[in-house]
């Protein structure tokens, strides 16, 4: 059903003829009577019975029933372009956000207490996520932008924010713990502390390690680097950690040693899934990131 010739039916009403209402919407009457003819015959059931020339209308039965669902069409119709309105200007509207756990505190936290702070009205939802369940959460729709690692390919695009080399954390006593750098092989006979497996950063050490010819030893799961690295300055193993991350997180009784292998590195980016329409509130947080993270983003194939 047309909503503009509904209204056009309820100008006819209001201004109790043809003649004055063609001049409220500016078309001319024979264009008014035949887009009210129209809806009658779309609905097949007769609005209005006609006076001559168009005036002393009266509306039937069904016009009246018409004209009342009208009023709530319309009104429903400018509340969907007002909230439409304030989302393109960002007074409204809905950012579900999801958050690699490691990593994101230290990079986005300033990005988005700025957001809130341009954007106050925008209802923002900060999920915090491992990365298996960041990539699954974009697929469902339940959000639009997530940090975390993950190739940027023919299903994701996005920002690539860090790129940072991997060391070892150390106690300060282990004996590999003084050496200039280190290389994964060394790391076979000693316990290690991984990320819980639903980190993608878990994948990414255990796979080296199975390259390297071994698998993790003695393995400690943990979910937060802080308590990992604790777990290292109390002898319970070594933990492999992106350089940004072991340098934020240092602690007493720790040293990091540089890991030799080029080919495991951590990468942080913000993406989305390709091709996907972001809301207003998505694109501004992409733009922002791209301006306040312009020193460290290496952009990824868009």
């Amino acid at each position: 059903m047309d909503l503009r010739a509904i209204r056009y039916f309820m100008e006819v009403v209001d201004a109790g003829g043809f003649a004055k209402a063609s001049e409220k919407v500016h078309l001319t009457q024979p264009a008014l009577s035949k887009a009210v003819r129209l809806l009658e015959e779309s609905l097949d059931l007769q609005l209005i019975e006609r006076g001559k020339r168009g005036v002393n209308l009266r509306l039937t039965p069904a016009g009246e029933v018409v004209y009342c669902h009208g009023l709530a069409l319309l009104a429903t119709r400018d509340d969907m372009l007002a909230e439409l309105e304030a989302m393109r200007s960002l007074r409204g509207g809905r950012l579900k956000f999801g958050l690699a756990p490691l990593g994101s505190a230290e990079l986005f936290a300033p990005v988005i207490a700025r957001f809130r702070s341009l954007y106050p009205k925008i209802d923002m939802q900060l999920l915090v996520r491992g990365g298996i369940e960041q990539t699954n959460a974009l697929r469902k729709g339940e959000i639009e932008l997530a940090t975390g690692i993950t190739a940027l390919d023919s299903e994701f695009e996005g920002l690539r924010i860090r790129k940072d080399p991997m060391v070892v954390v150390l106690p300060k006593q282990h004996r590999l713990a003084h050496r200039r750098e280190l290389r994964l092989q060394e790391l076979a006979d000693t316990a290690q502390i991984l990320f819980e497996p639903e980190y993608a950063l878990h994948q990414l050490v255990f796979e080296a390690c199975e390259r390297a010819g071994f698998i993790p030893a003695n393995v400690t799961r943990v979910s937060h680097p802080d308590f990992g690295i604790a777990l290292v300055a109390a002898g319970t193993g070594a933990m492999i950690l992106p350089s940004y991350i072991a340098e934020r997180h240092a602690v007493t009784g720790v040293i990091a040693v540089p890991l030799k292998e080029t080919d495991l590195h951590w990468e942080l980016s913000l993406f989305w899934r390709r091709g996907q329409p972001l809301s207003f509130a998505a694109e501004a947080m992409i733009a922002l990131v791209r301006e306040r993270l312009s020193g460290a983003v290496d952009q990824g194939p868009i």
